[in-house]
């Protein structure tokens, strides 16, 4: 899994996943039961993750939804995985 999005903003993530799902890229929101840990104030960031293999559609698609680039994670480099451009 690849982090795709790191906010605090529910609408965001919301939006992102709606994107995805109807990309048909499966997605994974980590850390969004965090908030009993923080006492619910949305201090903490939800990360929204990605398969390493959906990483690029799920840029395009959400770039494409109006998510600008400023606020998608940068791709890391794997050791061992290919990156083909």
């Amino acid at each position: 899994m690849r982090e795709l999005l790191k906010t605090n903003d529910p609408v965001l993530i919301s939006l992102v996943e709606a994107v995805l799902a109807g990309e048909d890229i499966p997605v994974l929101v980590a850390d969004q039961h965090m908030s009993a840990l923080e006492g619910g104030q949305g201090i903490l960031p939800r990360r929204i993750l990605v398969a390493s293999e959906d990483l690029f559609r799920a840029r395009v698609a959400v770039t494409n939804a109006g998510v600008s680039h400023e606020q998608l994670s940068q791709p890391v480099a794997i050791a061992g995985e290919r990156h083909d451009g």
